[in-house]
């Protein structure tokens, strides 16, 4: 495989690779304006025009530090972040609550980072209210029909792309010649919370798509839906998965899209051959009792 330049650390410049020529601006969706440079200088946020239509960008500058909170540096979402991010989708849902679906602007995350502020302080003072609070905004986003897409560009790790991505309709992602990682969490962590030689866990990630850390492995398990191999095949291919959310909602199948969708897709990939007998097993014993918990009437 040839590897080509990183695009970690570049997630201003994909916005400007995959939008409208000139046409991003910064700190404005909808009614809301984000003035403040010292609130989550780590989370770039906008609107912008993609194939003529206005979309809302929320991306991870990996270039950016928050002096307040130390460990929030090289594109990690820290607590401002979160919540700056949600704020910017919240912006989104309510500048078009009274359009069609079809005319509600679509928002692209643009996705590089390593993870979230693990800082005492952001623990004391809410980091999951932070990184909830953004996965709700956009799990409501999605539901109320704005088409969600993720553009994953350099790394998608553990809870930071838990809410900035996998609560996305599709995600995209540059193919692993670029650089691009996409796991829960480095083997090192996996080894020792479940007290397994790293050494076992690196053989086993070699073909396992649970431990590997490739967007191949990603794209087994239906996480990812599309692998792009080219920065220039970023802008078509969102243009093109934002078009296919939209006609997927505007023909009430919601279900082949986001969370669920991807499951369903795992399994047609061979990636979750467990995932439907298990579902299947749950839902057979669940019928079993559900009368004695949730009588009919």
């Amino acid at each position: 495989m040839e590897m080509q330049e990183s695009m970690m650390g570049r997630g201003r410049e994909a916005i400007d690779m995959i939008v409208d020529p000139e046409s991003f601006q910064e700190n404005t969706v909808g009614a809301q304006s984000f003035d403040d440079p010292e609130f989550g200088p780590g989370a770039v946020v906008g609107t912008a025009t993609l194939d003529g239509k206005t979309t809302t960008i929320i991306a991870s500058d990996g270039n950016a530090f928050n002096e307040k909170f130390p460990v929030v540096y090289a594109g990690i979402i820290g607590m401002e972040e979160g919540y700056k991010m949600a704020q910017a989708v919240y912006a989104s849902i309510a500048a078009d609550a009274e359009k069609p679906l079809e005319e509600k602007r679509a928002l692209v995350l643009i996705v590089d980072t390593p993870g979230n502020g693990p800082g005492k302080v952001e623990e004391i003072f809410g980091m999951n209210k932070a990184t909830a609070a953004y996965q709700l905004a956009l799990a409501e986003a999605r539901l109320k029909g704005h088409a969600i897409i993720a553009m994953v560009i350099g790394r998608a790790i553990s809870g930071a792309f838990l809410c900035h991505g996998l609560q996305a309709d599709s995600i995209v992602s540059l193919d692993a010649n670029y650089g691009t990682m996409i796991h829960v969490m480095p083997l090192t962590s996996v080894s020792r919370i479940i007290k397994k030689p790293l050494e076992v866990l690196e053989e086993i990630s070699k073909d396992n798509a649970v431990f590997a850390a490739g967007p191949r492995f990603f794209y087994s398990l239906g996480g990812v839906g599309l692998i792009v191999d080219h920065v220039d095949g970023m802008r078509p291919a969102i243009i093109d998965r934002v078009a296919e959310v939209q006609k997927a909602k505007a023909e009430g199948k919601q279900d082949t899209l986001g969370p669920w969708g991807r499951g369903a897709l795992g399994a047609e990939r061979g990636g979750r051959v467990e995932r439907p007998k298990v579902m299947a097993l749950m839902n057979e014993e669940f019928a079993a009792v559900a009368g004695q918990y949730a009588p009919a009437r």
